[in-house]
């Protein structure tokens, strides 16, 4: 399943989101995109081993990679992967990045898989600032 413009390598029948959830998921990616001028997307499915490449290989496909934010998650293989492109790089540390996995991570481990993602588009969106 995908929310933004990633091709999925998989899409699921039944996702894990509700409607509301889903809405709730675009209005803060549309959001974001607005505030920073980056691109933020999330990839949510399987991810190949080893998974930062296939990731980055995800985050390639984005309209605007050089302005692109990719959240991957892979819910079944516990894995979780932000993939930044170069413009984006410079307003989002590693450290930045990391801090919003952890906190992701945290919402994730509690089973609230979408406000684990609302948490962290937020927070890495806080932290690219404005335009």
């Amino acid at each position: 399943m995908t929310v933004g413009d990633v091709t999925p390598l998989e899409q699921p029948v039944d996702g894990p989101f509700s409607t509301r959830q889903l809405l709730r998921l675009d209005e803060a990616l549309r959001v974001a995109d607005q505030v920073t001028g980056l691109h933020f997307s999330i990839y949510l499915g399987p991810l190949e081993d080893p998974s930062r490449e296939t990731a980055a290989k995800l985050h390639a496909q984005t309209r605007h990679p050089q302005r692109s934010v990719l959240i991957a998650v892979s819910p079944d293989q516990r894995k979780l992967e932000i993939i930044t492109g170069a413009d984006a790089r410079r307003r989002i540390s590693d450290r930045d990045a990391k801090l919003a996995g952890l906190s992701m991570a945290a919402s994730f481990g509690g089973g609230d898989l979408a406000g684990g993602l609302m948490i962290g588009i937020d927070q890495l969106a806080s932290h690219a600032g404005r335009r």
